[in-house]
């Protein structure tokens, strides 16, 4: 496969993946794991956790991961055509769908419909977050790191950012 067919394949991939992020682009990141890992076999598990960490590390959306993936598969083209295929559709339709609850306010239907999709935005979410856990349990210190990480950002108020570093250091130590 050339690495045109590589970039229509991503192009097409991230237009479709755009249009089921409920919950923000990570709440889709299971699927892109299938998309890139499994499907295309573009990189392999690690790589793609070690672009998703690198992605939440930098400031800015957390949807950068998108990029990085594009850049992987087909340089600077690959990142910028990856980023306006994920992001494009689901802006467009959020715009509509903003322009739309701005008329029918207060409507049952729309409260229900805003009810309905919480479950699914959570699910979504949380099946990304056991895709990334799962990519890093080769032993017991990834699975404790991770569980005590989790707990970490749950239940304490504390900046999330105390996980990467204390995370970093433990993983310098530990795990080479």
């Amino acid at each position: 496969m050339s690495e045109d067919d590589d970039l229509w394949q991503l192009i097409l991939g991230f237009l479709g993946l755009s249009l089921l992020s409920v919950g923000g682009g990570i709440a889709v990141l299971p699927e892109m794991h299938r998309l890139v890992v499994d499907a295309h076999g573009w990189m392999d598990d690690l790589a793609f956790s070690k672009r998703y960490a690198l992605a939440q590390a930098a400031p800015g959306p957390n949807i950068m991961v998108v990029g990085l993936i594009g850049w992987h598969v087909a340089g600077p083209a690959g990142m910028i055509l990856a980023m306006l295929a994920m992001c494009g559709p689901s802006s467009v339709l959020a715009y509509g769908f903003a322009r739309l609850r701005g008329r029918v306010a207060g409507a049952l239907w729309m409260r229900v419909f805003e009810r309905g999709m919480v479950p699914i935005a959570i699910g979504l979410i949380a099946a990304s977050g056991l895709l990334l856990a799962a990519g890093t349990a080769d032993g017991w210190l990834p699975v404790a790191i991770s569980a005590g990480s989790t707990i970490f950002v749950w239940r304490t108020k504390k900046s999330p950012l105390w996980v990467l570093a204390i995370g970093a250091v433990l993983g310098a130590m530990f795990l080479r």
